[in-house]
């Protein structure tokens, strides 16, 4: 899921197709990169049993528990009529879901309310930069999950995707939704009208690298539709580029590299590039004006992990149905985003909220998500009921296949405290050099000061 995007080997012949790579981030010196898969429905069936016996806490007069979810960007849930069957399987539960669109203002938010005790819905979700912030920084604000069993669910995911949310000591502190493994999505009438290849087999290999992608900007931007640019904004690019590498703003000690790490700068300066040859957009992600882009077609590409998908399908809407194609992400594989679910340690209804992500997180619920939604499982019994999944909505594209290989190749991505915060600092500054005409050198300066300020 939004922001945001590998380990060992599945032990079983159904596992091998439960691609774990996009699932694997690991958080410090503690690494460890075993897969696991799940134990089987008829643990899931128990749950659910009791899940359904439970008592309701602190509910209505007539024993109704409201259980309220505060999300970011789009997971999805309602629109797969998750909500609707968990309550029909649960008469007392009724769920009330808020969210905000921009992952930062929801965590500026969040943290306003953990400091204060109060306002904090019973399920929080937490982006998987900023995972390690709450292991490390804020394990006492939040529940520990194994008080309800979420121990015994260890083996349903891949073992780094579970261990980003362990703390030191143990205490599981949230349950893995989504991951995200990248790839191109693409305008095939618009590349049409400039004369370009639709084939999404060789368009991967006419892009196999950044500097392809780029070359092939170039001749969109001469023949262009008016009014449309290459890609949205050099910020994707640059986010989409650092998802494919092992070490990106720390390295696994704990220690900030970002400014000495020649990926980071290899990213920032194809950015800079695709800034100053006029390929963008020039829009700033999750803005209205973004969103509004997607139905005007105001650019070709966009770096796409999986959760973007479903985030495609509500800007752009019924007409976008059959423009929309899929292809392989040039430079390999990498992963940008993932969340999980937690349960706030000033949450009204604990036991109940960790009975609904623990229901939410589960193989079938993720295996669905992903066939309405694009949200790619973090399960890796899930992942492997979606290998064959395919996408009418993008031009009946592989989607479980191209996703599939994709999180298979991808890096295990080391993450640190501020994680988040610095990769925010820097596509802050690339969209002062694309909207302001800032010049590079100034740009990265104004960067440095910003991740100083937010790492103190």
């Amino acid at each position: 899921m939004p922001n945001a995007r590998a380990t060992g080997t599945p032990r079983t012949p159904a596992a091998q197709a439960a691609v774990h790579a996009g699932t694997a981030v690991r958080t410090g010196a503690a690494v460890r990169t075993r897969a696991v898969v799940r134990a089987g429905a008829a643990v899931l069936a128990g749950v659910l049993l009791a899940a359904c016996g439970s008592g309701a806490s602190g509910g209505a007069s007539d024993g109704t528990v409201t259980l309220t979810v505060d999300l970011f960007g789009s997971f999805g849930y309602k629109e797969a009529g998750l909500y609707a069957e968990y309550e029909k399987l649960h008469p007392g539960i009724k769920i009330k879901q808020t969210d905000t669109e921009d992952e930062q203002d929801y965590w500026k938010s969040l943290q306003t309310r953990l400091a204060g005790g109060g306002g904090l819905a019973d399920v929080q979700a937490i982006e998987v930069g900023r995972i390690a912030s709450v292991t490390q920084a804020q394990p006492d604000k939040f529940e520990d999950l194994t008080r309800y069993g979420a121990d015994k669910l260890k083996g349903e995911f891949a073992e780094a995707k579970w261990s980003a949310a362990t703390t030191e000591d143990g205490r599981v502190l949230g349950l893995g939704t989504d991951v995200g493994p990248e790839a191109m999505c693409y305008r095939t009438d618009l590349f049409k009208q400039a004369g370009l290849p639709t084939d999404r087999a060789e368009l991967a290999r006419r892009w196999a690298t950044w500097d392809g992608y780029l070359e092939l900007g170039k001749q969109y931007q001469a023949k262009a539709p008016a009014k449309s640019a290459w890609l949205d904004s050099v910020g994707s690019l640059f986010t989409i580029m650092i998802g494919q590498e092992e070490e990106r703003y720390y390295d696994a000690s704990g220690k900030l590299i970002y400014e000495s790490n020649p990926a980071v700068k290899t990213a920032w300066d194809t950015a800079t590039e695709a800034a100053d040859e006029g390929l963008s957009a020039k829009l700033d992600q999750w803005s209205p004006q973004w969103n509004q882009a997607f139905a005007a077609g105001s650019f070709a590409t966009i770096p796409c992990p999986a959760w973007m998908l479903g985030y495609i399908k509500g800007q752009a809407g019924e007409a976008g149905k059959g423009k929309w194609d899929i292809a392989k992400l040039p430079g390999g594989a990498g992963n940008w985003g993932g969340s999980y679910l937690s349960v706030p340690r000033a949450a009204k209804h604990k036991k109940e909220a960790y009975e609904l992500i623990q229901w939410l997180t589960a193989p079938e619920q993720q295996a669905r998500l992903f066939e309405k939604q694009g949200n790619f499982p973090s399960s890796t019994g899930a992942i492997a009921k979606v290998a064959d999944a395919k996408d009418p909505y993008f031009s009946g594209a592989p989607i479980g296949q191209i996703f599939g290989d994709a999180a298979k190749a991808a890096p295990v991505q080391v993450l640190g405290v501020h994680d988040k915060n610095v990769a925010d600092q820097i596509t802050n500054a690339l969209s002062e050099v694309e909207r302001k005409g800032t010049s590079p050198d100034k740009a990265w300066s104004n960067a440095k000061k910003g991740v100083e300020n937010v790492t103190g």
